[in-house]
């Protein structure tokens, strides 16, 4: 009986888990009035995928994606672990690897905010807002919110394990 219920309370963290985040997004979403917020998660070092997204429009679905893995490595990471928030206005003017920009033009990406969702164990994922429709300045309330959606995640009890 032991075992039907911690495998019972594993399920319903999960679940708990995977709302938390998928209201996350979505508030964020609409409040940064955005194309799309994502959740890159790193499955393994440095590599990840999007594990949930919120859109304005289905069409723009990248659910599932990988990123480009020659482009972040240790160096980006320490960055990211250190707190680093990555607010770019226009990927087409911005200081970047070839690499990365191509990724973000195949993603229809044309600005980006990237905050580090970090945890007791380093680098858990990245909350990313993807502005496609053409440059955006990010102001200070931009991050502050994706700040404050990234510490939510970060803290959620799923995470600490």
């Amino acid at each position: 009986m032991r075992v039907f219920q911690r495998i019972l309370e594993r399920l319903n963290d999960k679940i708990a888990h995977d709302q938390l985040v998928q209201t996350t997004v979505h508030d964020l979403r609409a409040a940064l009035a955005v194309d799309r917020v994502v959740l890159y998660y790193f499955y393994k070092q440095w590599e990840g995928q999007v594990t949930f997204e919120a859109l304005i429009d289905q069409r723009l679905s990248i659910f599932g994606s990988t990123g480009p893995d020659q482009c972040f490595n240790d160096e980006y990471a320490a960055l990211y672990l250190a707190g680093r928030v990555r607010a770019i206005a226009d990927i087409e003017t911005e200081a970047m690897a070839p690499c990365h920009r191509d990724f973000l033009r195949q993603l229809q990406v044309r600005a980006n905010l990237a905050v580090p969702i970090v945890t007791a164990t380093g680098l858990w994922g990245l909350l990313i807002a993807h502005h496609c429709q053409g440059p955006r300045s990010w102001c200070d309330s931009d991050r502050e919110q994706m700040e404050a959606g990234a510490l939510t995640l970060a803290q959620a009890p799923a995470l600490q394990d």
